[in-house]
């Protein structure tokens, strides 16, 4: 546990490590985001330290949600994969601000675009995998006033949700080595996100509603 929460300290201090070393060797201006059609948005130097601030930030933010969430103590039966979690996610900033720092001093010598996508496939497959095993929480994973009101509805959702993850991330990665068109793969990136997301959220609404079928009758009636 406690080697866990060191390398989270040492993955968030690494990119602000990184820009500081590179600072006074970096143009005035660095790539701070890329548009769907391929084109860059340049951004002062000086935007780094905020970018690279997100990750003590966040790593601040995941270490505090466990000590305010009214259902804290759920926190500890899945506490190795929350800190995987946050391990990962913090590498993924880290590398995020290698790639800004890479295109700065070398534009155009990696394919950006493909590269965040084969990427964010590969976190999405963690995260397929991390789902099933989240227990009932208010900040983290799907968080439904029907996953949130049941159980049963939490774990269903959440096994639902890690397959749609598992399966989208593989195809993520798929679309980052076979597509060439910006524009296309990032649009169909998206779809995939959305569909993750659309997909469990309305699978808990119906099965909290096949639960408490007396309940629905309620709120049918009321809504008449």
């Amino acid at each position: 546990m406690k080697k866990n929460k060191l390398l989270i300290f040492l993955a968030a201090a690494a990119p602000i490590l990184l820009v500081a070393l590179c600072y006074r060797h970096l143009p005035d201006t660095v790539p701070t985001s890329w548009r769907l059609d391929g084109e860059v948005v340049y951004s002062r130097k000086s935007a780094l330290w905020l970018i690279s601030g997100l990750s003590p930030f966040l790593a601040f933010l995941f270490f505090l949600l466990p000590r305010i969430d009214p259902r804290a103590s759920n926190y500890r039966r899945f506490s190795r994969y929350y800190d995987s979690f946050v391990l990962l996610l913090e590498l993924f900033l880290l590398v995020m601000v290698g790639i800004i720092v890479s295109e700065a001093f070398s534009p155009g010598k990696i394919s950006v675009a493909h590269t965040v996508t084969v990427l964010l496939g590969l976190l999405f497959v963690f995260i397929g995998n991390l789902l099933p095993k989240i227990k009932s929480n208010f900040f983290l994973g799907i968080r439904t006033p029907w996953t949130l009101s049941d159980t049963t509805v939490w774990h269903k959702t959440h096994r639902l949700a890690g397959a749609l993850f598992f399966v989208c991330g593989l195809l993520m990665m798929t679309l980052g080595f076979i597509f060439e068109s910006q524009r296309v793969m990032m649009t169909l990136v998206l779809l995939l996100v959305l569909l993750s997301a659309a997909v469990p959220t309305a699978a808990s609404c119906f099965w909290y509603r096949a639960q408490h079928p007396s309940q629905a009758a309620r709120q049918a009636r009321h809504r008449k």
